[in-house]
């Protein structure tokens, strides 16, 4: 991650765990990922919650065997409660993920397909919830 992805390493993102079905990404509050008000940055959770999206769709199109293209095209969040401690992000739409590669591969066509990523805090209150909307086009 660190060559890949250097700012997301440097602020803390990790990858948790990673099935077919659901990814789990984990961030811990820290004086670099830290606002002025004593919480984490927003930016900060968006690198988190951006990458158990994008990591499950990677895991898809590796399984998948294809060579499909995948871009955000539009990104929303909400914020709840101030994000202290280790938040962990989690994402489980594996399924509408497969099924969209599937369509794109059959129709030639771009598929878009919005994915939610919800961060929870370890008393798994939810601090945020970020959606992303993915196209995702089979080469």
């Amino acid at each position: 991650m660190l060559c890949n992805l250097p700012l997301a390493f440097l602020g803390g993102v990790r990858v948790y765990s990673l099935t077919n079905a659901a990814a789990v990404v984990k961030i811990k509050h820290k004086w670099i990922n830290q606002n002025p008000f004593g919480s984490m940055f927003w930016a900060a959770q968006g690198m988190a919650a951006e990458m158990s999206t994008g990591i499950l769709i990677m895991n898809a199109i590796e399984c998948s065997k294809e060579k499909v293209s995948m871009l955000v095209t539009h990104q929303e969040a909400k914020f709840f409660k101030k994000a202290t401690g280790k938040i962990m992000f989690t994402c489980a739409g594996g399924k509408e993920i497969n099924e969209a590669i599937r369509i794109s591969k059959e129709t030639k066509e771009g598929q878009r397909i919005v994915l939610i990523s919800e961060g929870k805090n370890e008393n798994g209150v939810v601090v945020s919830s970020f959606s992303f909307e993915w196209s995702l086009k089979v080469k």
